[in-house]
């Protein structure tokens, strides 16, 4: 009996020396089996851009800030949006709709025009949506956020479309219809969202889609117009049903989308967001979305998803997190040509759907804080504004390759890892200091490079590396920041190389190296030939 005991311990112990063997080899080969493999004479094509094509930001009124325009500048130059959009370009604060005592429409362009022609000037354009409604020309008085948009039908469809053609009319007069025809006019926010954004019916949406529709194109045929402009990916084959059997016009589909369960219209965050944990959230709409379009009568038509963002509240934590860059990233890398593009809610903190906010970092929408402070999910664009034109083949999945024609190259990879705790909600979890774990190393392998000598660049945003919220929580999270404070933050969040190398490429045309990589990290290495 003793002897048989004695046996089986001497197995067990055996076994055990095995299986613990092979976890360490395990372990080993985990933390070195992510390996990027790029050949600079292997290109897939031109890098599609749809990430860059539009920004969104909260209402047309802000536009008319210095301290916006300033922000909207600084992101033009450093991460190069084509478009933006935004809320309330027709509310009462833009002052574009009156009517004399008579009833007789007045129309009033000069805000709209400051805003536009500020727009213009940095070489962006406007992604026009057309709401909320007129007071003079509402049929109710509900209203939606802080500055009152009016989300009630008009009272009047026949004004509301002489109000839109006017408009339309007074676009092609101030900047020509071969500007305008480069434009998008999208018909209203969110209607699916009822009484929030829209008091009627489906049915009266597409009334209001149909006048609004027939109004732009009656001043010229080739510009654009769409919608529904839905949350959730909603109405989309609706949309197109309704407009091919009443012959309407429909030059795209546009629809937002968001990366958290619960909390609709909740301006302050108190219900309590929870940071969606299924691989295809967000990227699973956007590619249905195109699935819907391809099955459809109208196959062809553009899609664009005009909000999207990790949350729908600003009043989000996540959107202050380090955690944001990767996940932006890894979104969409996701939903890769399935959207023309993808318009980030928003690029900046100024932002009053709830009203003033009280403190420098409150979980707001923007790449940038109130203050003009870049936050990380901010290094997430301006780092793929400096990838190349050309992407090169690469099997890794949270990466991009690129090159440019005068040799450089760059590779951008990152590790988005869903750390949130279950029982616990977004305004709970990222309001802390979140040290990272380590997640091994990545091989980065550049074949075909051009003999000589390259700087290497190296640019990095993770935990305290442009991570501007985890630096105002080590000072205790001051309520107001002074001006020094705020020079501070700016530049310990500067976005600078964190490392650079001289590199020389032999005749073999090969660099390796291997870089230790943290959960959340983002990085960047820009390869410039010398």
């Amino acid at each position: 009996m003793k002897r048989n005991l004695l046996l089986l311990i001497i197995i067990l112990c055996l076994t055990n020396v095995t299986l613990f063997g092979q976890g360490i080899n395990a372990n080993k080969t985990a933390s070195m089996d992510r390996i990027i493999k790029v050949d600079y004479n292997k290109s897939v094509g031109k890098l599609n851009t749809m990430f860059k094509e539009c920004i969104g930001a909260g209402r047309a009124n802000e536009g008319l800030r210095a301290d916006w325009q300033q922000q909207l500048a600084l992101v033009k130059k450093e991460c190069d949006f084509k478009y933006i959009r935004m809320h309330g370009l027709l509310t009462d604060d833009m002052g574009v709709y009156h009517e004399d005592s008579k009833g007789n429409p007045q129309y009033n362009y000069q805000y709209i025009d400051a805003l536009y022609d500020f727009i213009l000037s940095i070489k962006m354009k406007p992604f026009v949506e057309l709401g909320f409604m007129p007071s003079a020309l509402a049929s109710g008085n509900q209203t939606i956020f802080w500055w009152k948009g009016n989300v009630t039908p008009p009272k009047d469809y026949k004004k509301w479309e002489d109000l839109i053609r006017n408009l339309t009319i007074h676009f092609t007069e101030r900047y020509g219809a071969d500007e305008v025809k480069s434009w998008y006019f999208e018909v209203w926010n969110e209607p699916n969202l009822s009484p929030g954004f829209w008091t009627g019916t489906q049915a009266e949406y597409f009334k209001l889609y149909d006048y609004t529709a027939r109004a732009i194109k009656s001043v010229n045929a080739a510009y654009k117009v769409g919608g529904p402009a839905t949350a959730g990916a909603a109405w989309v084959p609706e949309t197109i049903d309704f407009c091919n059997k009443n012959n309407v016009p429909l030059d795209f589909i546009s629809t937002h989308t968001y990366g958290v369960k619960q909390g609709y219209l909740d301006e302050f965050g108190t219900t309590g967001t929870v940071l969606n944990k299924e691989e295809s959230s967000v990227s699973g709409d956007v590619i249905n979305s195109r699935r819907q379009i391809s099955k459809s009568a109208m196959p062809n038509l553009e899609l664009h998803y005009t909000e999207w963002s990790s949350s729908y509240t600003p009043a989000d934590p996540i959107h202050d997190s380090y955690h944001s860059a990767a996940y932006i990233l890894q979104k969409l890398k996701q939903v890769a040509n399935a959207a023309n593009s993808m318009s980030y809610w928003v690029f900046t903190d100024i932002f009053e759907e709830a009203g003033p906010r009280f403190t420098p970092f409150h979980g707001g929408f923007g790449l940038l804080n109130t203050q003009g402070i870049k936050k990380p999910a901010y290094f997430s664009y301006s780092f793929l504004n400096k990838l190349g034109e050309t992407e090169l083949q690469n099997e890794d999945t949270s990466s991009w390759a690129t090159k440019n024609t005068n040799g450089n190259v760059q590779v951008l990879f990152w590790d988005f890892t869903n750390t949130l705790p279950d029982a616990i909600n977004n305004q709970q979890y990222y309001i802390q200091d979140l040290p990272s774990k380590p997640k091994g190393k990545v091989k980065i392998e550049v074949a075909g490079l051009q003999k000589g000598n390259y700087k290497l660049e190296i640019y990095k945003v993770g935990y305290k590396v442009n991570d501007v919220y985890t630096d105002y929580l080590a000072m205790n999270k001051p309520n107001q920041l002074n001006l020094q404070q705020v020079n501070n933050l700016k530049q310990l969040n500067n976005g600078s190389p964190i490392a650079t190398e001289k590199v020389t490429i032999d005749s073999k045309g090969i660099y390796s190296k291997d870089f230790k990589i943290n959960e959340n990290d983002v990085v960047l290495f820009n390869f410039v030939k010398q």
